[in-house]
């Protein structure tokens, strides 16, 4: 009786915490789908009686969405493979190499994850600037280039690894290079695919970064499009939810599609929390 009551509290706690996380997303999609009154009615209107359809074709009229989208597309594509090649590089040689001071450097590069990222922000810009990077691909992409939690997760994943593999293949005459990418690469590959998620995940959501270094409007990335519908006259809220229904929902389908990698790559690399 009391294993009964304990799946009934369990299951009821998770349709509750799940009904939470949908309510969001759920009133995205209906204030979407409204006139301009409707959105600001008391008590608040849950499901527009007509749907405005065309708040989608007026959303996506009212800024270069396609460029916008084009741009997230090049960002979060060229920031991820940068980023995952040279993480796999580093938990490599964090893993199977041994020299001096490795496990102080590696400390040191754990140490900086301990630094806000927004501290970050100032030097950041000024040193793009300096470069003459400002409202380029370059400004957007170099700074997310290197990534410590990356290069610790793929680290974990790497150790589970035997390092007999890795000496025998030495013995076969195997170069670190080839036994990277023909052996340790693909037997972790939960966990690279796990990482790579999450990393076009945040790339795609970025919006401080890409408003910080990109005043030309046909440089910018998609979140930071959304702000073609806050004006001095107010907010088209309507149309906001419509544009980001539409900005939200490919990384949607990509999460969905590809959670299964996440749980196993987390549940390899032994992260928690």
């Amino acid at each position: 009786m009391k294993k009964i009551i304990r799946l009934i509290l369990i299951y009821a706690a998770l349709t509750i915490g799940g009904f939470l996380m949908v309510l969001p997303f759920f009133w995205m999609i209906s204030t979407s789908l409204k006139t301009s009154g409707q959105t600001t009615a008391i008590p608040p209107l849950w499901v527009p009686p007509t749907p405005q359809w065309e708040n989608y074709a007026k959303a996506l009229a009212m800024a270069p969405f396609d460029r916008y989208f084009v741009n997230s597309v090049l960002v979060t594509l060229a920031s991820t493979a940068g980023e995952m090649i040279t993480s796999i590089l580093a938990a490599f040689a964090f893993s199977k190499f041994k020299f001096w001071g490795k496990n102080i450097l590696f400390l040191i590069l754990l140490a900086t994850m301990m630094v806000p990222g927004e501290l970050m922000t100032i030097p950041n810009f000024v040193t793009l600037s300096n470069w003459g990077l400002i409202n380029t691909y370059g400004a957007l992409i170099i700074p997310w280039l290197a990534s410590v939690f990356t290069v610790f997760a793929l680290k974990q994943s790497f150790e589970s690894v035997p390092d007999e593999l890795y000496y025998a293949a030495k013995v076969d005459g195997s170069s670190d290079w080839r036994y990277l990418w023909e052996v340790l690469v693909p037997l972790s590959k939960s966990s690279i695919v796990a990482v790579m998620i999450l990393k076009v995940i945040g790339s795609w959501n970025s919006f401080l970064w890409p408003l910080i270094v990109t005043t030309d409007r046909h440089m910018r990335t998609l979140p930071v499009g959304l702000q073609s519908f806050t004006t001095e006259a107010g907010t088209r809220f309507e149309l906001l939810m419509a544009a980001s229904t539409v900005v939200i929902l490919p990384m949607v389908i990509f999460y969905l599609i590809f959670q299964k990698y996440i749980i196993q790559g987390i549940s390899r690399s032994g992260l928690k929390g």
